[in-house]
């Protein structure tokens, strides 16, 4: 599919929806959707990196997953382990900087190590940034930001609370706010997402669940949100 690169998002954020349903209409275990789910993360990574998007969010596990079976958050846990060891030297070839966000000290030790381990290893990439969201929950970042500019407030390091200040507290500090947020599955909510950094973001749904978005039903999203006028609460579109 031909792209005009020059109209591309700079950042795409992904909910990926419908693991569950996708081994359901199949009779398989709910991992078995999640499994199948990494052959979309590998294909949306690697387009993204082909386009020269710069920055790439996916929501992996919120901190409301947490409520799930037991087994199947065993299991999830166990696939980002597995996903992680065997992503690191494509990550290293294809430039892309690995970064977590979210409560990461939810996560179990050992996890929380790899995922440290594959950080630094990455650091210095500057292709792509991705961001794999984990035990997220975009209330929480807010509230996690707004105590952090009040106490820099109160040390005399800021001095005021704006929007500057307050963003320089968010997970995402220093990177641009989604153009584009795609969720699969067709459910029509932001599922506590980003939520201060999405206040304009294009959001593109599909019926598709996320272990059948490949790579052409990544760049039909693409294409849909280069067609878009964007606004920004003004009068004139961009």
């Amino acid at each position: 599919m031909d792209l005009n690169k020059a109209k591309l998002p700079s950042h795409v954020a992904v909910i990926m929806d419908g693991n569950g349903r996708w081994a359901r209409s199949r009779a398989l275990p709910r991992v078995e959707g999640h499994i199948a789910g990494i052959g979309s993360v590998r294909d949306v990574v690697t387009v993204t990196r082909e386009l020269a998007i710069p920055y790439l969010t996916l929501y992996a596990f919120s901190r409301e997953n947490w409520t799930r079976p037991r087994s199947e958050v065993k299991g999830l846990l166990e696939l980002l382990a597995v996903y992680l060891e065997k992503e690191l030297p494509l990550m290293m070839e294809k430039d892309v900087r690995f970064n977590a966000i979210g409560a990461i000290s939810d996560l179990p030790g050992a996890l929380q190590e790899q995922l440290g381990s594959v950080m630094e290893k990455t650091a210095a990439n500057m292709s792509l940034v991705l961001n794999i969201a984990l035990s997220y929950s975009g209330r929480e970042e807010i509230l996690r930001a707004a105590r952090m500019v009040a106490d820099a407030v109160a040390r005399g390091d800021e001095k005021g609370i704006d929007a500057e200040s307050f963003g320089k507290c968010l997970y995402t500090a220093g990177m641009p706010d989604p153009d584009l947020l795609i969720r699969t599955s067709g459910e029509m909510r932001l599922s506590n997402f980003l939520l201060w950094q999405m206040a304009y973001t294009e959001i593109y749904v599909t019926e598709t669940l996320w272990p059948d978005f490949r790579r052409e039903a990544y760049q039909k999203a693409l294409k849909e949100f280069m067609g878009r006028k964007r606004r920004f609460g003004s009068l004139k579109a961009v």
